[in-house]
């Protein structure tokens, strides 16, 4: 008996629904353009993009957070900072007097424009934790000055800063705090950028009136035990005279109180005067008043940058 042939039956595709989404849909979902902001015609020069960014990103500006390896080490290691595209490197000076706020004037600078903060202070207290080995020769002479009770010499910090020259060319930029202290360390820092094909954006001068000075000094209490710092109106403690950490007794040091402080202010005048006069002849001082809080003093550091050419 024959079999049957196979026949191949091929089914039709199934059809996907068509939706007519209709004329005023279809224009609904195509992209749109937004509209130009509207120029007030009484502003001749309105604020860029990059000042506004100046004055209210918080956001950081580089895009690896700063390992100051580099800085603390000195010799050829390098500094691996790398700018965000279309962020400037700046490469500046601070100055200010203690009790100014420069130190948290430097973090929000540092965090916020991209600048390594260079602080020579902060090379001398990590010499002491590193290996005789890894010092480089003028710090180990500048340990050598502070263990004798002595002031360190201007060329033994000059080469400290020397030792560093890849942090003076960090991709970042800079921000140098402590040096240069006189006019010679500052000549010293102008010869080296030289040979870096670099030079100084800005010396960023931090100014406050001596009897605030005294105020904010005048009022830090210390624990006698574990050596937290506290302040009498800006950061109490729970319970007066009393640490919330250990629970000692907080004293007023002897150079914080009020004649001590105004003779330190005296001092620091009299040495910071020519370093200052140094930058201002050079069209490089730029001074910012370092009254009211953290924020509005780093606005009027980032309109004052901006301002430069």
């Amino acid at each position: 008996m024959a079999m049957p042939k196979q026949v191949n039956v091929t089914q039709p595709r199934a059809r996907k629904p068509v939706v007519s989404i209709g004329r005023s849909m279809s224009k609904a979902i195509l992209p749109l353009k937004a509209a130009p902001p509207k120029r007030d015609p009484n502003v001749r020069n309105p604020p860029s993009a990059s000042h506004r960014i100046l004055l209210s990103c918080p956001a950081k500006m580089t895009a690896t957070k700063h390992d100051r390896n580099a800085w603390f080490k000195g010799g050829i290691a390098n500094c691996q900072v790398t700018l965000a595209p279309g962020a400037r490197a700046y490469r500046m000076v601070l100055l200010g007097a203690p009790g100014v706020g420069k130190g948290t004037q430097a973090e929000l600078i540092s965090e916020r424009l991209g600048p390594c903060q260079l602080s020579t202070g902060d090379v001398f207290r990590a010499a002491k934790t590193l290996d005789p080995s890894e010092r480089t020769p003028a710090l180990t002479a500048a340990l050598d000055f502070m263990k004798r009770g002595e002031l360190v010499p201007d060329e033994t910090v000059i080469g400290i800063v020397r030792e560093r020259p890849n942090c003076l060319r960090c991709p970042g930029g800079f921000l140098l705090d402590g040096f240069p202290r006189t006019a010679h360390q500052a000549e010293a820092l102008d010869a080296m950028l030289k040979d870096l094909s670099m030079k100084l954006d800005a010396v960023l001068s931090y100014d406050l009136p001596i009897d605030q000075i005294v105020s904010r000094l005048s009022g830090r209490r210390t624990c006698g035990g574990c050596k937290a710092v506290y302040h009498v109106t800006t950061k109490p403690p729970k319970v007066a005279d009393v640490c919330d950490a250990c629970g000692g007794k907080l004293i007023v040091r002897e150079d914080d109180r009020p004649e001590a402080i105004r003779v330190r202010m005296e001092a620091y005048e009299k040495s910071t005067a020519p370093l200052a006069n140094y930058y201002r002849k050079r069209g490089l001082l730029v001074s910012i008043a370092a009254e009211g809080s953290p924020e509005d003093i780093y606005k009027r550091t980032a309109a004052a940058l901006t301002a430069r050419p």
